[in-house]
């Protein structure tokens, strides 16, 4: 999965499956979920003092920003092959730096977009200050970017290899 503008997620086939089956299951099944749910809670009564009608209508507009989320971004997918071993960082690839190329400080992280994010590993957005200084270094470069208060901070890549999921 690799981004190559802001507007196109390269994706693998199997990360492109897995949100195209979430969005299926949202806008089918779910909604019907949903909608039941509401209609539920507004059999109740007064709708002003029903906990259980405005957590039903809060849970589906939460639904349908995902909904929404996952057309664009499916929409502007393009599918294709993990990224090469090359040593080159790029979406995809997890990667290891050293602060200040200091060897003892480091952190590794996924380069990818949120829709990658998992419990296993720390992800980082290629549009991230961090992420735009490591896209397409090589291992042993050393990559500059800002920090949030406008100071510069250095990391040298010590490892970039695709993830495996």
């Amino acid at each position: 999965m690799t981004q190559t503008s802001d507007n196109v997620t390269w994706l693998t086939q199997e990360a492109y499956d897995q949100l195209k089956a979430e969005l299926e299951y949202l806008s089918g099944p779910a909604r019907v979920e949903i909608a039941k749910k509401i209609e539920a809670a507004r059999e109740e009564g007064d709708l002003r003092e029903n906990g259980g009608y405005h957590a039903a209508k809060e849970e589906q507009g939460k639904q349908e920003l995902r909904v929404r989320q996952l057309t664009q971004l499916l929409e502007n997918a393009k599918v294709g092959e993990a990224p090469a071993d090359d040593g080159v960082v790029e979406p995809g690839m997890v990667v290891t730096v050293a602060f200040d190329g200091d060897e003892d400080d480091t952190i590794t992280f996924l380069l990818a977009s949120r829709e990658y994010a998992s419990s296993d590993i720390e992800t980082y957005s290629p549009q991230s200050p961090l992420g735009r200084g490591v896209n397409g270094k090589k291992v042993g470069d050393d990559a500059e970017y800002e920090l949030p208060n406008g100071k510069m901070a250095s990391v040298r890549v010590l490892n970039a290899k695709p993830y495996q999921g």
